[in-house]
């Protein structure tokens, strides 16, 4: 297999966990998100993927897209260890937790929203980070408060095993310490943050250690 991604991308960083979780093998292939205004838009990458967004996942010539999709194609072709529970109820749950966080979240702070913040609606660092910080305290706000109404969490999101959940939380607090947000009113969240980063597929999967790192 074959993940094109970059090593600060927290979509790239989700599938990387779930690679490193079910011990699958992967040739790192690096699209700079940055460099020369962002190799996703070249026409090389493009006909890969036309959307010019990672991760893109190439299993024996078979391209897949989108984080989440990805992830649950690695869980029906290499179903253990599990990233998603058995019964209907708990399945739902964790996929509420993890589409909690990348459809509500991630949208409004990802890099082509802030692009637009700063280049075409001419938003100074102070606003785009003002913008950032306002939507992941908030979103993480309400993650914190379903994790507690819930009641299912232990060491992670759902009991003591780890799950979608967990694998799409650890990249979003990344990128919120990273942005300096505010997360002393998310204690459930970090709980659960603290112990997945005592394990080798979240600690190997980490942006700093990528061979792309800056």
């Amino acid at each position: 297999m074959k993940l094109y991604n970059y090593f600060r991308s927290s979509a790239s960083f989700r599938v990387r966990i779930a690679l490193n979780f079910k011990g699958l093998p992967y040739e790192y292939a690096v699209v700079h998100l940055t460099k020369g205004g962002g190799q996703q838009f070249a026409p090389e990458f493009r006909a890969i993927n036309p959307d010019a967004l990672i991760p893109v996942l190439d299993d024996a010539g078979q391209r897949l897209t989108q984080s989440l999709a990805i992830i649950e194609y690695l869980e029906e072709t290499h179903p253990e260890p599990p990233l998603l529970p058995t019964a209907p109820l708990e399945r739902a749950y964790v996929r509420a937790i993890a589409l909690g966080i990348a459809c509500e979240i991630h949208p409004l702070n990802n890099l082509r929203v802030l692009r637009y913040l700063v280049r075409d609606l001419k938003a100074t660092d102070e606003q785009k980070n003002a913008w950032y910080r306002h939507w992941v305290e908030q979103g993480l706000a309400s993650i914190e408060a379903r994790l507690v109404a819930e009641g299912k969490c232990g060491r992670y999101a759902l009991g003591d095993r780890v799950t979608l959940a967990d694998v799409v939380i650890v990249p979003q607090i990344f990128n919120a310490k990273r942005f300096d947000c505010r997360l002393d009113h998310v204690p459930t969240v970090m709980r659960i943050f603290d112990h997945c980063m005592e394990l080798p597929a979240f600690v190997d999967a980490q942006p700093a250690c990528q061979p792309d790192a800056e």
